[in-house]
């Protein structure tokens, strides 16, 4: 089957409608254009990510459905409650974030491959350093053991990817940024595709249609203060 995508311009500010997104791939709206900083923090603006394999053109995605969850309602099983209490990891904002995308770009024991290249690193930490990207950190006895990184536009996050190198310390990481946004005025976490994992900690499925009116609410308006300066966080059980 032959597809014909829109190859993107040197306008950076120019993406397609994502209503007319491609049903099968599902999602799939545009190639080309490049990863510079503008570029991206416009498609997120527009509910657009990029997503692609090495071997690939760049492409850029909206698909017909969003994993999202309203900030601070994350759901906290009673055994994870236990762990949390028990536990002596500690979680902190932006304190490695190159680290952070490097350690989810490794390989995993189910899959081989990763989608976040080395292009894509760059473009994230690039995003970082202009205060658009940011990380949750978990550290054990000092070594980093899981986090998170994504995107921050308004007050919604776009988390990209986590990773975990100890038992619940990407769970915790998911926890601390929902808490921890929700405390500075956050409204919309948005997870892009959904998982069963993402599904256990509350993470619910709405249309690309409810994600862009989320969107639109949210996108210009400020969180507090403060919210991704360096800092250790907490978790709330209670």
């Amino acid at each position: 089957m032959t597809i014909y995508l829109p190859q993107l311009s040197d306008d950076v500010q120019f993406f397609p409608p994502v209503d007319k997104a491609l049903k099968d791939p599902d999602g799939l709206l545009a190639m080309g254009g490049d990863l510079s900083t503008d570029r991206i923090v416009n498609a997120y603006r527009s509910g657009i990510f990029p997503w692609f394999s090495a071997g690939e053109p760049l492409l850029w995605w909206s698909p017909s459905e969003r994993a999202t969850m309203k900030a601070g309602d994350v759901h906290i099983s009673r055994s994870m409650k236990r762990f949390i209490n028990k536990q002596s990891m500690t979680i902190t904002v932006n304190h490695c974030f190159e680290k952070v995308i490097r350690a989810c770009a490794l390989p995993r024991a189910t899959q081989s491959e990763t989608w976040i290249l080395d292009e894509m690193i760059e473009a994230y930490i690039s995003l970082h350093k202009f205060g658009h990207a940011h990380s949750i950190e978990v550290w054990c006895s000092g070594i980093l053991v899981g986090g998170l990184y994504g995107v921050c536009i308004g007050q919604t996050f776009c988390g990209e990817s986590m990773f975990s190198q100890k038992d619940n310390s990407s769970k915790l990481a998911f926890i601390a940024l929902n808490q921890h946004f929700k405390a500075f005025n956050g409204k919309i976490i948005d997870c892009q595709m959904q998982t069963d994992h993402l599904q256990r900690l509350g993470v619910t499925t709405i249309s690309r249609t409810e994600f862009i009116n989320k969107l639109l609410q949210t996108k210009n308006a400020l969180l507090k203060p403060g919210c991704w300066d360096k800092q250790p966080i907490s978790i709330q059980t209670n």
